[in-house]
């Protein structure tokens, strides 16, 4: 996906940024042999039970992970430790560990679930059961469902969250409308009538609209205006019958999946979101139905269920720069339905987000270590983060760590510097400006684990409270150097 040229690049700007860590005496000893890489896309294939992981930087299947029965839908956590796959005729819910793919838990929910989604924390999952006409929610703590929401006639997989977590929008095909939860009393608080057949929702990034994928036949998208849930503006027709649908994280474009309709076998539409109109139509494969957009909002993976279930299914990889499908078509399993990608964290998206990574693990529990570089861009656009007063959260593979308010000190240079003790672990973390809207965010670690950790690893940074309005945040996955225990970084962390 990348140039060797832009990869040089990249790699030349992160490896100037970790010479900051030995000047400063932080002793991290980094080695810096970057490997930039894409997240995962898991493909949901419903003919032959399995979920296809497709690494988004070759657009290569690297693993193959057998779940429930009929696999129909797929969302990821948006930490990306776990993928949640909702298993149509096993009322089952797979759980997924990313660093492993393998399944570690098994969850059951209602009748026919269908669609799936999970909160921007992380800490819920609401599963839509087809035949239930219900919403189980499920706590990913304990893996256990802990309500169970009666919604309208049929909710047909679509499912999202809004941004802040506040509310779940259901759509119902047969009742011909869309569920409002309120995630605090899990009660359906508002219902709103859209189209014929309402398949797939898919909310803004700012939380101001839901966009309704209304199948055959009426072939058309409403928007919901979220503060009032009525719908705004006529519907925009599609070239098909919409059954998914995804918004870039800008929110500047939505990607409506168009099934076999009367006269297409299938394609993609394309919606401005500032005039609501179609601005282009992508021929992809037979029937797409899943559809998804990598965090960095450059390229569509769009599921082809296809019509012979006997045949391997495939994916097209659509570049949202010239909406054409790229030279690339990934094979997966039998008829593929859904697909996940992890999802930007919260927050203004940065830029860029480089990085390089080190990982050193040790021969005995909590005796892993890590060296991180990044190298940071904000959006002009982005709000105003002062490390002295705002948390910074940091996730590396199945390491996660909030650096709580107010922990970060300015010294002589004018960096941000933090070093302490947080759950047990050794950290160290400097933030320092190299210019108009750039940073570099280092940080090591010892007395900690990685366990489950392999490459490619995904990692998010996140500088801010936490929410749309007052953070800045990014996310990428990065080939890792791995190596055994590092008795020379440990003596060095604890200077």
């Amino acid at each position: 996906m990348y140039s060797n040229n832009r990869n040089e690049s990249r790699a030349a700007s992160v490896r100037a940024s970790m010479a900051l860590c030995a000047a400063l005496a932080m002793g991290l000893a980094l080695i810096t042999m970057p490997a930039e890489a894409a997240p995962f896309a898991y493909v949901a294939n419903w003919f032959d039970d399995t979920v296809s992981v497709i690494d988004t930087a070759s657009n290569t299947v690297v693993a193959t992970v057998t779940v429930g029965a009929d696999p129909r839908a797929v969302a990821a956590a948006p930490d990306g430790a776990h993928v949640y796959v909702a298993n149509y005729f096993s009322n089952t819910v797979s759980v997924i560990d990313t660093a492993s793919n393998t399944v570690v838990a098994t969850v059951t929910v209602g009748v026919d679930p269908e669609g799936i989604a999970v909160n921007p924390d992380g800490t819920r999952v609401y599963v839509a059961n087809l035949f239930g006409n219900t919403v189980s929610v499920i706590d990913t703590t304990s893996n256990t469902v802990v309500a169970t929401v009666a919604v309208g006639i049929q909710p047909d997989g679509g499912i999202a969250v809004t941004p802040d977590g506040k509310h779940v929008y259901v759509a119902n095909s047969v009742s011909n409308n869309v569920s409002v939860i309120d995630t605090v009393s899990n009660t359906v608080v508002a219902t709103v009538t859209v189209g014929t057949q309402p398949f797939a929702v898919a909310v803004t990034p700012d939380g101001k609209h839901v966009y309704v994928a209304n199948a055959y036949p009426s072939n058309t998208v409403s928007v919901i205006d979220t503060a009032t849930n009525m719908v705004v503006g006529t519907p925009i027709a599609m070239g098909g019958s919409p059954e998914g649908i995804a918004v870039t994280p800008d929110g500047k474009h939505v990607y409506v999946a168009n099934g076999v309709g009367v006269t297409v076998d299938g394609n993609v539409s394309v919606i401005d979101t500032a005039s609501n109109t179609v601005v282009a139509t992508i021929t992809v494969g037979v029937d797409p139905e899943g559809i998804a957009v990598t965090p960095d909002g450059k390229h569509v993976y769009v599921a082809n269920v296809g019509t012979n279930s006997d045949a391997p299914g495939t994916v097209s990889v659509i570049d949202t720069a010239t909406n054409a499908v790229e030279a690339a078509t990934v094979t997966v399993g039998s008829e593929p339905v859904g697909v996940g990608i992890i999802p930007p964290p919260p927050g203004v998206p940065f830029l860029a987000f480089d990085a390089v990574l080190n990982i050193h693990f040790g021969s005995a529990p909590n005796t892993d270590a890590f060296q991180l570089g990044t190298s940071v861009t904000l959006s002009s656009t982005a709000p105003v983060s002062n490390p002295l007063t705002d948390p910074v959260t940091l996730h590396i593979g199945t390491f996660a760590v909030t650096i709580p308010s107010g922990s970060f000190k300015k010294n002589n240079q004018g960096d941000f510097v933090f070093s302490g003790v947080i759950n047990g672990v050794t950290l160290k973390a400097v933030i320092k400006s190299t210019g108009t809207l750039r940073y570099n965010f280092q940080a090591g670690a010892q007395n900690t684990s990685l366990t489950g950790t392999q490459n490619a690893v995904y990692v998010t940074l996140a500088i801010g409270g936490g929410s749309f309005s007052t953070s800045n945040s990014g996310a990428t996955s990065v080939t890792a150097q791995i190596f055994g225990a590092a008795p020379t970084v440990k003596a060095a962390m604890s200077r």
